[in-house]
């Protein structure tokens, strides 16, 4: 009985552990910033393949996207300074702190965000959409904002 009570302590132990790999694995994913094509040009994505926006009202280093700006455009946040993949410019690769305490990351002084009716990797559905004030975009590695 202690045997196996000892065998299913070990088990679980070593489930939770292969979980929280996997959690810091896709959190690692998730955290690095990638560029890749898309039908203008290439672009800013998360290690997920998901497009990244800026928020032309934001001012430099910003972000004034909050309440129901923010559930419509959600910040690319992160635990961590966040990794560039091949194509991304490390040094204009940064993170600005939001109101709430978070991270966010910001590419060229511009706060980064999702658009939550992206709903697969690769799909820009807001591009050059005027929303709370000012102009969504997509933004290309050298950092320009696409019109």
């Amino acid at each position: 009985m202690r045997m196996l009570l000892l065998l299913s302590v070990v088990l679980a132990l070593a489930a939770a552990s292969a979980s929280s790999a996997a959690l810091a694995s896709s959190r690692a994913v998730r955290s690095t910033l990638t560029a890749g094509p898309s039908s203008y040009g290439r672009v800013l994505f998360d290690g997920r393949g998901f497009v990244l926006y800026a928020f032309t009202r934001d001012p430099r280093g910003k972000s004034v996207c909050t309440g129901g700006c923010a559930k419509a455009w959600p910040p690319y946040v992160v635990k961590t300074r966040p990794r560039a993949a091949s194509g991304v410019k490390a040094r204009l690769l940064g993170t600005t702190r939001r109101a709430d305490g978070r991270l966010q990351v910001t590419y060229a002084g511009r706060a980064l965000y999702y658009y939550v009716g992206d709903r697969s990797k690769g799909q820009i559905l807001c591009q050059n959409v005027t929303e709370f004030g000012g102009v969504w975009l997509v933004i290309r590695p050298s950092g320009t904002l696409v019109r």
